[in-house]
Protein backbone atom coordinates (compact mmCIF):
# COMPACT_ATOMS: atom_id res chain seq x y z
CA UNK A 1 0.00 0.00 0.00
CA UNK A 2 1.18 3.53 -0.68
CA UNK A 3 0.49 6.21 1.00
CA UNK A 4 -1.23 9.71 0.04
CA UNK A 5 -1.58 13.09 1.79
CA UNK A 6 -4.71 14.66 1.39
CA UNK A 7 -6.13 17.50 2.68
CA UNK A 8 -8.49 16.89 6.14
CA UNK A 9 -11.93 16.52 6.23
CA UNK A 10 -13.24 20.08 6.87
CA UNK A 11 -14.73 19.07 10.34
CA UNK A 12 -13.03 19.83 13.69
CA UNK A 13 -10.70 22.35 14.56
CA UNK A 14 -8.30 20.41 15.93
CA UNK A 15 -7.47 18.85 12.84
CA UNK A 16 -7.69 22.16 10.67
CA UNK A 17 -4.97 22.57 7.94
CA UNK A 18 -2.92 19.95 8.91
CA UNK A 19 -2.16 17.55 5.83
CA UNK A 20 -3.74 13.68 6.63
CA UNK A 21 -1.68 10.53 5.57
CA UNK A 22 -3.76 7.46 3.99
CA UNK A 23 -2.98 3.94 3.04
CA UNK A 24 -4.10 3.55 -0.30
CA UNK A 25 -3.88 0.59 -2.62
CA UNK A 26 -1.59 0.90 -5.39
CA UNK A 27 -4.13 0.39 -8.09
CA UNK A 28 -6.49 3.29 -6.40
CA UNK A 29 -3.00 5.70 -6.73
CA UNK A 30 -2.74 4.93 -10.33
CA UNK A 31 -6.23 5.89 -11.19
CA UNK A 32 -6.01 9.46 -9.08
CA UNK A 33 -2.40 9.79 -10.72
CA UNK A 34 -4.03 9.89 -14.12
CA UNK A 35 -6.58 12.46 -12.75
CA UNK A 36 -4.43 14.70 -11.68
CA UNK A 37 -2.01 14.04 -15.00
CA UNK A 38 -5.24 14.74 -17.22
CA UNK A 39 -6.41 17.84 -14.75
CA UNK A 40 -3.03 20.00 -14.40
CA UNK A 41 -2.49 21.29 -18.07
CA UNK A 42 -6.02 22.24 -17.93
CA UNK A 43 -6.68 25.78 -16.73
CA UNK A 44 -10.41 25.03 -16.46
CA UNK A 45 -9.91 21.92 -13.98
CA UNK A 46 -8.96 21.29 -10.73
CA UNK A 47 -8.74 17.79 -8.48
CA UNK A 48 -9.06 18.34 -4.67
CA UNK A 49 -8.54 15.18 -2.78
CA UNK A 50 -9.81 14.89 0.98
CA UNK A 51 -9.54 12.79 3.98
CA UNK A 52 -13.00 10.63 3.80
CA UNK A 53 -15.41 10.56 7.35
CA UNK A 54 -13.88 6.89 7.87
CA UNK A 55 -10.84 8.15 9.88
CA UNK A 56 -8.28 5.63 10.14
CA UNK A 57 -9.35 3.41 7.44
CA UNK A 58 -7.04 2.63 4.23
CA UNK A 59 -8.30 4.05 1.22
CA UNK A 60 -9.92 6.76 3.08
CA UNK A 61 -10.14 9.54 0.63
CA UNK A 62 -13.24 11.63 -0.99
CA UNK A 63 -12.33 13.00 -4.78
CA UNK A 64 -13.58 16.25 -5.56
CA UNK A 65 -13.36 17.51 -9.45
CA UNK A 66 -13.97 21.35 -10.48
CA UNK A 67 -14.48 22.96 -13.78
CA UNK A 68 -14.97 26.58 -14.03
CA UNK A 69 -15.75 28.46 -16.56
CA UNK A 70 -16.60 32.17 -16.44
CA UNK A 71 -19.53 32.02 -14.25
CA UNK A 72 -19.96 28.63 -14.23
CA UNK A 73 -19.08 26.05 -12.39
CA UNK A 74 -19.64 22.33 -12.12
CA UNK A 75 -18.13 19.54 -9.75
CA UNK A 76 -18.06 16.27 -9.19
CA UNK A 77 -17.31 14.21 -5.58
CA UNK A 78 -16.71 10.23 -4.96
CA UNK A 79 -15.06 8.04 -3.00
CA UNK A 80 -11.58 6.65 -4.37
CA UNK A 81 -13.28 3.26 -3.10
CA UNK A 82 -16.01 3.89 -5.79
CA UNK A 83 -13.76 4.02 -8.78
CA UNK A 84 -13.33 0.61 -11.27
CA UNK A 85 -11.41 2.65 -14.47
CA UNK A 86 -9.99 5.66 -15.29
CA UNK A 87 -8.86 5.96 -18.87
CA UNK A 88 -7.63 9.05 -20.51
CA UNK A 89 -8.71 8.75 -23.96
CA UNK A 90 -6.75 11.40 -26.05
CA UNK A 91 -4.03 12.39 -23.96
CA UNK A 92 -3.85 15.95 -25.21
CA UNK A 93 -5.53 19.06 -24.24
CA UNK A 94 -8.29 17.85 -26.13
CA UNK A 95 -8.70 14.29 -25.01
CA UNK A 96 -11.22 13.03 -22.68
CA UNK A 97 -10.90 11.02 -19.05
CA UNK A 98 -13.56 8.85 -18.71
CA UNK A 99 -14.14 7.33 -15.22
CA UNK A 100 -15.92 4.14 -14.61
CA UNK A 101 -17.73 3.04 -10.65
CA UNK A 102 -18.85 0.88 -9.08
CA UNK A 103 -19.14 -1.62 -12.86
CA UNK A 104 -21.69 -4.67 -11.87
CA UNK A 105 -22.67 -7.13 -14.77
CA UNK A 106 -21.38 -5.21 -17.18
CA UNK A 107 -23.38 -1.68 -16.20
CA UNK A 108 -21.55 1.28 -14.50
CA UNK A 109 -21.85 4.89 -13.43
CA UNK A 110 -19.67 6.90 -15.66
CA UNK A 111 -18.26 10.21 -16.11
CA UNK A 112 -16.94 11.49 -19.08
CA UNK A 113 -14.39 14.76 -18.77
CA UNK A 114 -13.54 17.09 -21.57
CA UNK A 115 -12.02 20.41 -21.86
CA UNK A 116 -15.91 22.23 -22.11
CA UNK A 117 -17.28 20.42 -18.99
CA UNK A 118 -18.53 17.10 -18.07
CA UNK A 119 -21.39 14.37 -18.54
CA UNK A 120 -22.20 12.08 -15.94
CA UNK A 121 -24.27 8.74 -17.08
CA UNK A 122 -25.68 6.83 -14.03
CA UNK A 123 -27.05 3.62 -16.14
CA UNK A 124 -23.88 3.01 -18.81
CA UNK A 125 -23.76 -0.39 -20.48
CA UNK A 126 -20.14 -1.58 -21.06
CA UNK A 127 -19.28 -2.76 -24.35
CA UNK A 128 -15.98 -4.77 -25.50
CA UNK A 129 -15.18 -5.87 -28.55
Amino acid sequence: MATLEVLPRPTPGERSGVPVEIEVDDHLVVFLATIEDWTAPRPNWEVVLHEGHEFGRPNNVEVELLFVAGEQTSSLRFRVLQLDAVDDLGGELNGELVLRFEEEDGIAKAARLTANGLDVELFHILTFT
